[in-house]
């Protein structure tokens, strides 16, 4: 009583011929139909039609499977050993911030708040920040003894990774000159996969979730003095999950570890405590609730 008409499955199998390449979908397809106003049937009926005529869409192909590469042997999982980088957008005020922030300690380093992204950006950033973290005398020393070379990314004695997305202003060729001049190695997460850089990812996250009045405000002036002005209590007074529990200061300055040990050892202490407060005062006899029955 409800099986299709010839004419409907003939007019299935030419939709096929016709938009089977662009619509990939029994579904898709059946919308298509009545989209065109050629047959009106489920998607379920496509599919059984094309069964049938042993029709089938071709699979679109899959990207290649990418492991993401390692960091190098030589950046030790140190503070001012990695530093991650990106930009994040404050839409109402028009402005893009770029932030570095160390991988290790999770220690906020510097921000730079700019209409533009470019290498520019990068290069006041990492400069900002190298000198906050006295690593601008290292840099200097390698000057001295010739070891920096424009051209060629020295790779045997570099002093700090900078791991960053594929963004234009990250790849530029005047990031890289930038970089080698100052003997920072590069380390790239693979394109569209934003997880590489999960660490940074993870603070832009957290930052505008944590202030919202962030994304309120339309004054540049004004967001440079409020993330200034929240830096400090990021690094310093806010514990961070992902190092234990510590303020970012704290690991950045090789506190840290002492903290969780001085914490284990608290709890500890705190449990043998309450077991031999309930032994000592333990009750030999049951005692009897009102509501039990004798």
């Amino acid at each position: 009583m409800h099986g299709l008409l010839a004419e409907e499955a003939a007019e299935i199998l030419a939709l096929f011929d016709e938009w089977g390449e662009t619509d990939q979908s029994h579904r898709k397809l059946a919308h298509r139909g009545s989209y065109l106003g050629r047959v009106w049937v489920s998607p379920s009926s496509i599919r059984r039609v094309l069964h049938l005529a042993d029709k089938h869409f071709r699979p679109l192909p899959r990207p290649g499977k990418s492991v993401r590469r390692p960091f190098p042997e030589w950046a030790d999982y140190v503070p001012n050993s990695i530093w991650i980088y990106d930009t994040t957008h404050f839409t109402a005020c028009g402005m893009a911030v770029l932030i570095i922030e160390d991988l290790v300690s999770r220690k906020w380093l510097t921000e730079v708040v700019s209409v533009e992204e470019t290498s520019t950006q990068v290069e006041l950033a990492f400069t900002q920040a190298l000198e906050s973290e006295g690593l601008l005398e290292l840099v200097e020393a390698r000057h001295d003894d010739g070891r920096v070379d424009l051209d060629v990314d020295d790779q045997t004695r570099p002093i700090l990774l900078a791991v960053s997305d594929n963004g234009p202003q990250m790849i530029s060729g005047s990031t890289r000159e930038f970089m080698a001049l100052h003997a920072i190695a590069r380390h790239f997460g693979r394109p569209g996969t934003p997880t590489d850089q999960a660490w940074i990812e993870s603070f832009n996250g957290h930052l505008k979730r944590e202030h919202p009045h962030l994304l309120a405000i339309r004054d540049p002036q004004t967001l440079r003095a409020e993330l200034a002005a929240i830096r400090p209590h990021y690094n310093a007074v806010r514990l961070h999950a992902g190092i234990g529990y510590v303020t970012p200061s704290d690991e950045h300055e090789g506190r840290g570890e002492a903290i969780r040990k001085a914490r284990q050892a608290g709890l500890e202490h705190s449990r043998l405590r309450r077991l031999a407060w309930h032994r000592q005062h333990r009750q030999d006899r049951a005692t009897q609730d009102p509501d039990d029955v004798g």
